[in-house]
């Protein structure tokens, strides 16, 4: 499907494409947000066409609506213009050139700085900050703003992609970005249009029945959905042109060596220099 195909007409066609049509769920309440959120898919060519005015400040809006734990609102979000940084990012991230690409590049961090800032001049002593809980906490809260800006983006015809890549060099970001210790920047985020000719298809996702589960957690039936799945995402990978290869051997080979993780074996390290004791 390529991507400036209009979106499914219905939930069932909806539904279909991201399940597969021997999967689909119980049929329930639709409208167009959901039908939204159905659409979604990674977007890895863009054009340099600049951005509306005031696009960033309405996606950090959007991003500092979400739900934020206990209101400690920690994290931060850089936009990035430096060529030279991008490009440093890029080659980091393992050559993404869409980095470069796209007209807005955002990088979400994790950031309990501003918070120790606070009690420093408040005089209060803040012993939460230095525990893991501290820095889970972060992380997922610049994960939930970051969701909202992307739901924010693609209702204004914009397409995205995440950068987790940029976890392979942590040090390489703080140093390009300034960032001050208590701060990492977790993932990137390209924003733009789509280049022309770049095909994105929904990619199929697990049946509800392997990851839903009522009352007590229950992976009897697993064996049989992910031979299902391997089999969709095997097409998938042929119908895109990607290694054909299935949903099992793509996490084996994610997975299966720690060459595979980037230099991400490192990162509890890495984590503690950067001002994350994880007590």
């Amino acid at each position: 499907m390529d991507i400036s195909a209009p979106r499914p007409a219905t939930a069932q066609e909806a539904l279909a494409l991201r399940y597969g049509a021997d999967a689909i769920p119980a049929a329930g309440p639709w409208n167009d947000h959901i039908a939204l959120l159905l659409s979604h898919r990674s977007v890895r060519g863009y054009r340099p066409d600049a951005l509306p005015k005031g696009t960033l400040e309405t996606l950090v809006a959007a991003a500092q609506s979400a739900a934020t734990s206990s209101n400690l609102q920690t994290w931060s979000v850089v936009a990035v213009h430096d060529p030279a940084a991008r490009a440093a990012m890029a080659k980091a991230a393992g050559n993404q050139k869409h980095i470069e690409q796209c007209p807005l590049f955002l990088v979400w961090c994790a950031d309990v700085s501003r918070n120790a800032r606070l009690g420093q001049e408040e005089g209060a002593e803040l012993p939460t900050l230095p525990y893991l809980e501290t820095f889970l906490v972060a992380a997922i809260d610049a994960a939930l703003a970051a969701q909202n800006a992307v739901v924010a983006a693609e209702s204004l015809g914009l397409s995205t992609v995440y950068i987790g890549a940029l976890r392979n060099d942590p040090a390489l970001v703080t140093e390009l970005l300034g960032l001050p210790p208590g701060v990492m920047g977790v993932f990137g985020l390209c924003v733009g249009y789509a280049a022309p000719g770049v095909t994105s298809e929904v990619k199929p996702r697990l049946a509800q029945p392997a990851v839903l589960f009522h009352d007590r957690y229950d992976a009897a039936g697993e064996p049989a959905l992910r031979a299902a799945y391997d089999a969709k995402m095997a097409e998938f990978s042929r119908r895109n042109e990607m290694a054909a290869t299935s949903w099992s051997q793509r996490v084996i080979a994610r997975m299966g060596k720690l060459t595979a993780m980037g230099g991400r074996d490192k990162l509890a390290d890495v984590l503690r220099a950067l001002g994350f004791p994880l007590r």
